[in-house]
């Protein structure tokens, strides 16, 4: 009787440990695209709100390959991917563009392209989102051509890259370990201003999972020890441009959006073994978004965007809901509460950008229904929409910012700040302020609320900061093309 006595006094203290030790481990890692919950949304008093190149900047580490996934972070260790040019073909000179900008700011001076870490055609790259694509072809009318046809470019076949595994110290930046999952000639094509490693890794503490498109996926052990290694296929894509959407982790299963032109699937794979649990295949073409799994109040499901937003039961793949959102191709990755879902399309030549927001418990074909509000003011382009304490902050690609009351859709302000670089990033929240970052390296921070009121302009050396942050406790990692920034106190 004294031992259950006292076994029943110390059990709530342990248990009361073992919850603040989980709570701080998670806030300690940034374990996938858009962090360990896929909504951009920090809880720290401890980090940094001005930071510049001589002010606290903790340490930085030299990048010789490029990449345009995010870093992510585990008890210490920072994880990147990049990709080396062996031998590479020269860019080719491009003429002056033809024409005016489409109508809406689809244009390319409007940053309208898929988002970095989603991976996806990048500043540069050719055309964006409005500048071709038409959901059907009418053929040429009178007196006029006919339309050039998507020729595929296969001189990618005489390149060669080195793909990289990178793990550095946190508390340093040491590099700790190296890998090369893959090296030689391409499988697939890419722009020639992208580059081979678009999706952003993820991690469980026990393992390195990256996924480098159409090249495989490739699992390590937190030391650098290849467990395992998987081949999807290598398909066609979207005018050549390549793969970029992240994957995901959830209950110890790999969750990886793979829309292309030619064999569209969404797969859940087994994080340990590598085995594929399901897979289910998609009437969907080449998207650059990043899945999401929403835990709403009536059940968790995992969320893809395209042209058709679907929702699926993440443990057997069956389909739950669809709804047509239209748009040229989907960057943008969803986010949501218990209540609502959100999300969108940047448009095309003939149509806004529209921002949906979906009611929880969704069944069957939802266009036209279980929809609370659908807005086409917000400007949406790459960046990920924000939720943040019941607003939803969205940032257009050349820094417009739009504010929405997440409940009704009703738009709080729109402010265009002038002399941004275009921003391909998703937007961060802590303590009550928002934080976008721009290609420049520059980081804008402004009030959260009603009312727009910037308090901070943080500048880093560099350029393409296509990368969305990652935050280790009490420290950012910004990654450009240049170097890696660990930031902090």
């Amino acid at each position: 009787m004294k031992l259950i006595s006292r076994l029943s006094l110390v059990l709530p203290d342990v248990i009361t440990i073992v919850l603040i030790t989980t709570s701080c481990t998670q806030k300690q890692n940034w374990t996938q695209f858009k962090g360990p919950d896929g909504n951009m949304v920090v809880e720290s008093a401890n980090l940094p709100e001005k930071w510049n190149n001589d002010t606290s900047i903790k340490w930085t580490a030299g990048l010789d390959g490029a990449g345009y996934s995010s870093p992510v972070v585990w008890g210490g260790k920072v994880f990147i991917t990049s990709t080396f040019p062996e031998k590479v073909n020269p860019i080719p000179e491009r003429g002056p563009m033809q024409g005016t900008p489409p109508e809406g700011g689809q244009g390319p001076q409007q940053g309208r392209g898929p988002q970095p870490g989603q991976g996806m055609p990048q500043p540069g790259q050719g055309p964006q989102p409005g500048q071709g694509m038409p959901q059907q072809d009418q053929g040429p009318q009178p007196g006029q051509a006919a339309p050039p046809q998507d020729i595929p470019d296969t001189s990618f076949k005489k390149e060669i890259y080195r793909w990289e595994v990178r793990c550095f110290d946190l508390n340093t930046g040491k590099e700790l370990w190296k890998q090369v999952p893959y090296s030689g000639t391409p499988k697939v094509g890419k722009n020639p201003m992208s580059t081979y490693a678009c999706e952003t890794p993820v991690t469980d503490g026990k393992r390195i999972l990256a996924y480098l498109g159409m090249h495989g996926l490739y699992c390590y052990d937190m030391e650098g020890k290849l467990l395992w290694q998987k081949d999807l296929g290598a398909f066609y894509t979207q005018k050549g441009w390549g793969t970029g959407s992240s994957p995901i982790l959830y209950n110890d299963a790999l969750f990886i959006q793979f829309d292309n032109e030619e064999n569209s699937s969404v797969m859940a794979i087994d994080a340990a073994s590598g085995n594929e649990k399901w897979r289910v295949q998609r009437d969907e073409k080449t998207t650059y978004s990043t899945p999401y799994i929403w835990r709403n109040k009536i059940r968790t499901e995992l969320v893809t965007c395209g042209r058709t937003a679907r929702s699926y039961n993440p443990e057997t793949g069956k389909l739950l809901w669809e709804l047509k959102t239209g748009g040229d191709m989907v960057i943008p990755s969803p986010v949501g509460n218990e209540e609502l879902l959100y999300l969108g399309n940047p448009g095309g030549r003939d149509n806004k950008a529209k921002l949906f927001a979906i009611k929880a418990g969704g069944d069957g074909d939802i266009t036209g229904k279980d929809v609370a509000w659908m807005s086409e003011e917000s400007g949406l382009g790459n960046p990920s929409p924000l939720l943040y304490k019941d607003r939803l902050y969205v940032i257009g690609g050349r820094g417009e910012i739009a504010v929405l009351d997440a409940a009704t859709g009703a738009l709080k302000y729109q402010k265009r700040i002038n002399g941004i670089g275009s921003v391909w990033a998703s937007p961060w929240a802590n303590n009550d302020k928002i934080y976008f970052l721009d290609e420049k390296g520059v980081t804008r921070v402004f009030k959260a609320g009603n009312a727009f009121e910037q308090v901070a302009e943080n500048c880093l050396e560099g350029s393409k900061f296509w990368a969305s942050v990652a935050v280790a406790g009490n420290k950012y990692i910004f990654k450009g093309a240049e170097k890696l920034y660990c930031v902090g106190k």
